[in-house]
């Protein structure tokens, strides 16, 4: 396992007319080099992952995984605007003379995607859940020769009226943090842990809640429910940036694959890829409608709907049933 970064050393342009001076983008690389010949695996990380998808997709990638690193070479690159060292708000700016921060410009999908382009010829899988699955649509329909296969997890074509209802709502949090203004790393973490407080109640669904955070019934405070909510609020504010958070979820409520190419279904025609196609029937943020719709117009395309107690978040949770449907389709691991 290595972590490596890539720099674009000339000015790059962005889908809303700003430009970066140069582009840095973070990736781990696990298993053999490139040059070595095996499949490679594009991993595309959601909102607020890492680069390390070794840790947070335990159970899909690892030793003994259906994602071995002993198998494949794995790559997961840093969202451009993340905080994880990929240039972002926590970037030192020459031109500024200091941080971005609230001067950072806003970013895409699709300026995230291409700044993921390594120049890398072929590609045997990408993969990716949530931000991460519409990236891989995105690239998929921008460079269609470049995968053999897709997968795609809980994620959509565009991003719908309620998935940018609840991602401003909770830019509403982070600017209603009387530090928000201030021009350092450290500003809105109360407005932040508030944001995803909010976005739990997405991630997950009320039987999920009803199975885990169920109270004495003689309580009248301190509820199970609204512990978790602040221990899920301050777990992220210790560990990410608030207006990196800001602008990822801006960059999600741009995602059109239709934008510019006449519409939804012709951009999704364009994929050349085999496309597996995953939804959760239990997900209220990316409802399998969403899936269904991806999958009826891609030309090679399977879709499997599987059920799970956890929501959007069974797209990290459940890696036994994920790794059931996918072996079929991983030629190069049945080989």
């Amino acid at each position: 396992m290595t972590k490596r970064k890539f720099i674009y050393n000339k000015p790059f342009d962005l889908e809303s007319g700003g430009q970066l001076p140069q582009l840095e983008i973070a990736y781990h690389h696990f298993g053999a080099e490139i040059s070595d010949g095996k499949p490679i695996i594009w991993v595309c990380h959601a909102l607020t992952a890492d680069t390390n998808v070794l840790d947070w997709w335990k159970g899909l990638f690892g030793t003994g995984d259906l994602f071995d690193p002993a198998d494949f070479t794995i790559i997961c690159a840093n969202m451009l605007s993340s905080c994880y060292g990929s240039s972002s708000a926590l970037s030192y700016s020459e031109e500024l003379g200091r941080l971005w921060y609230h001067d950072f410009p806003s970013v895409t999908i699709r300026d995230i995607v291409r700044g993921q382009e390594l120049g890398i010829e072929q590609i045997e899988l990408s993969i990716g859940g949530s931000t991460g699955g519409q990236q891989v649509l995105e690239w998929a329909i921008m460079q269609p020769k470049v995968f053999k296969q897709i997968c795609v997890l809980a994620s959509n074509a565009l991003h719908s009226a309620w998935g940018r209802a609840f991602n401003e709502t909770q830019r509403m949090a982070i600017a209603a943090d009387q530090t928000w203004q201030e021009n350092n790393p450290y500003a809105g973490k109360k407005g932040l842990a508030a944001a995803r407080a909010i976005a739990m109640l997405s991630y997950r669904q009320y039987d999920t809640y009803k199975e885990s955070q169920q109270d004495d019934p003689e309580a009248i405070n301190d509820f199970r429910a609204s512990s978790y909510q602040r221990y899920q609020g301050q777990k992220l504010s210790n560990r990410f940036d608030a207006f990196a958070y800001w602008r990822l979820s801006e960059a999600m409520d741009s995602h059109n694959v239709g934008r510019g190419r006449a519409s939804i279904e012709n951009a999704l025609a364009q994929i050349e890829a085999e496309a597996i196609i995953i939804g959760i029937s239990s997900d209220v943020l990316f409802p399998p409608a969403e899936q269904q719709l991806i999958a009826k117009h891609i030309p090679q395309s399977h879709l499997s709907i599987m059920d799970s107690l956890y929501g959007h978040d069974g797209f990290l949770i459940e890696t036994e049933k994920i790794t059931k449907i996918l072996r079929p389709f991983i030629s190069c691991k049945n080989s």
